[in-house]
């Protein structure tokens, strides 16, 4: 009789510990905001693909889609892909003042524009990026956001130099410290370097990086260098009609260097900012010093930023990166 009310008890205690260890284990999805130049590159497509298929395993709540560029199809190419995947109302933004505003030379954004549904027609419809900032910040709770870019500083060298306004009584850099829990960019090149989203607006990096006030996660050149992408989708006969697919199988073949896929920089940027940098990246602390000339090198006794390094063999997370790639639209209920 005591053995079987030793054994009851101790199933009921396993059940317990079990039940306990499941919900403990359910993380929260990430609140994020994904800052991107989408348009003239394409390993952006890339990004907000993985980005939406993390959404729909809820890994992620996606709060905006702002671009960091002027480019004259940018809204809404990204209105194109927040549609296909079933999110057509993410709030959409554009920066109105000084920005780079560099041409789509390969013209994927027209096919998949003139091909696919979307509901912001032009830049003008949408507002400007660091009001959009401001007033989704201001709503959310204490350090609980991600930010993730993978394009120029531009918005938030504006953000952290905004004013009090209508959403919040806190300048720029006080809501960034109060709201936001890390930044994760694509940037750099490490330990030194010259790369492209840090040189193509310098001011703008020089002042986001000198003042940003909570830690930085930097994926830098070297990272998504090794990563190449999209021809596994490209081969996927099951997948017939996908803006992100037909985006590759434009662009690939036009540049030499992407006969093998193409560099996935911005997609291992959003992979570490939604699931964090293990198992494939450790992270190396200190600080970017960004140069007058956008050149970057890091300064390993100071404290706040980090870089990636890489733990385990590209090829590995270039597979999960082709995998996530692959994602199409839930089905509708």
């Amino acid at each position: 009789m005591v053995k079987r009310i030793s054994l009851s008890c101790l199933f009921i205690l396993l059940i317990g510990s079990l039940s306990f260890a499941q919900k403990t284990s359910m993380k929260k999805p990430v609140s994020l905001i994904f800052d991107t130049d989408i348009g003239p590159d394409y390993d952006d497509v890339g990004a907000i693909t993985l980005l939406h298929a993390l959404a729909d395993s809820g890994q992620v709540n996606i709060l905006a889609t702002i671009a960091s560029d002027k480019y004259a199809k940018v809204s809404q190419v990204l209105s194109v892909f927040n549609t296909y995947f079933n999110r057509p109302n993410i709030p959409i933004a554009v920066p109105k003042g000084k920005a780079v505003d560099d041409p789509d030379s390969q013209h994927w954004s027209d096919t998949i524009v003139a091909r696919y549904p979307h509901r912001v027609k032009s830049n003008a419809e949408v507002p400007d990026a660091v009001t959009l900032y401001r007033q989704i910040l201001a709503k959310q709770p204490d350090k609980s956001v991600t930010i993730v870019t993978v394009g120029f500083f531009t918005n938030l060298a504006n953000l952290l130099e905004s004013k009090p306004d209508q959403y919040s009584k806190l300048s720029g850099k006080e809501l960034i410290n109060q709201k936001v829990k890390q930044l994760v960019s694509m940037a750099g090149k490490f330990p030194e370097g010259r790369e492209y989203n840090v040189y193509r607006d310098t001011e703008a990096s020089i002042k986001a990086l000198n003042n940003w006030p909570t830690p930085i996660i930097f994926s830098g050149f070297e990272i998504g260098e090794k990563v190449k992408t999209g021809i596994p989708l490209i081969q996927n006969k099951s997948i017939t009609k996908s803006p992100t697919k037909d985006v590759f199988r434009i662009s690939i073949p036009k540049a030499r260097e992407d006969k093998n896929g193409r560099m996935s920089w911005d997609q291992t940027a959003v992979l570490v900012a939604i699931k964090g940098a293990a198992p494939y990246y450790e992270l190396k602390p200190g600080r970017i010093v960004v140069k007058a000339d956008g050149s970057n090198t890091w300064d390993s006794t100071k404290k706040g930023q980090f870089y990636l390094v890489e733990k385990r063999p590209a090829t590995e997370v270039t597979a999960y990166i082709n995998k996530l790639m692959m994602h199409q639209p839930k089905k509708k209920s």
